[in-house]
């Protein structure tokens, strides 16, 4: 889920094939109640955004685990093994 608009979501799957549908959260609702809205910092300059962050949830909803801070690389194979680990 992310901020981004719904197109800008659409172009993202289709750019990278991705077999499942993403979610915008263009007010950024979920991202407060998830505790990811956060202040961010880059050069110097203060603003608003997502602290990229990874929920593992069940099958019924339940929080599984959190991975915070996340980087792209590695990341779906760092998912994947807690999914197997499991």
């Amino acid at each position: 889920m992310s901020p981004d608009t719904v197109s800008a979501q659409a172009k993202f799957k289709e750019k990278f094939e991705l077999p499942f549908t993403l979610l915008a959260d263009t007010d950024h609702a979920v991202a407060e109640q998830y505790g990811v809205w956060k202040e961010k910092m880059n050069y110097g300059k203060k603003y608003m955004g997502v602290e990229r962050t990874t929920f593992l949830l069940d099958r019924d909803g339940r929080l599984m685990r959190v991975f915070e801070k996340v980087t792209p690389k590695g990341h779906a194979e760092e998912v994947a093994s807690a999914l197997v680990g499991r």
